[in-house]
């Protein structure tokens, strides 16, 4: 695994000088999945967001959705007026350059730099959320208003099923 640039503790300091509210929770196992973030943290799966990096012809894009949902690339590229094949999940390296966090950990801001935003409709509907808190073993519980109020993020139906995907 490639060693992150920066840490839940850089997280915890970004939302405290945004005046960000939130916990990032130090768990005592890591949280590879979605179904094992919920159990650990006694939610439901829906509830653990992901924050997933793209890049949108070579210019990363942040699209951020319930963790069980699968992203529709098609949505992203008519959002940019580009073809499909013009939008592409970005490479571990790429998002550990861009965001500074390890793809797994990543939180939905406060990475190197600011990120054009996408969130799907559903994550704001959730009155409590659980993202990448910087670590392997953290996890940001927030109130997904947040996200939308710090990031100006896009809202957006960004979920299809899975055999939408490719």
């Amino acid at each position: 695994m490639t060693t992150p640039l920066l840490t839940p503790s850089d997280l915890q300091a970004y939302m405290q000088a945004q005046g960000i509210p939130g916990k990032i929770l130090l768990l005592e196992t890591p949280t590879p999945t979605v179904e094992i973030a919920a159990q650990v943290v006694s939610a439901q799966p829906d509830q653990i967001i992901k924050s997933i990096l793209f890049t949108v012809d070579e210019e990363p894009v942040l699209a951020i959705a319930c963790g069980t949902a699968y992203i529709d690339r098609a949505a992203i590229a008519r959002l940019y007026n580009v073809g499909k094949k013009r939008v592409r999940l970005a490479a571990p390296e790429t998002v550990l350059a861009v965001s500074g966090y390890a793809v797994g950990a990543m939180p939905p801001f406060g990475h190197r730099r600011p990120l054009p935003t996408l969130i799907d409709a559903r994550v704001l509907g959730l009155a409590t959320a659980y993202a990448g808190g910087g670590g392997e073993n953290a996890l940001l519980r927030l109130d997904p208003q947040d996200i939308l109020r710090h990031t100006q993020g896009t809202v957006m139906d960004l979920s299809c099923p899975p055999s939408e995907t490719e």
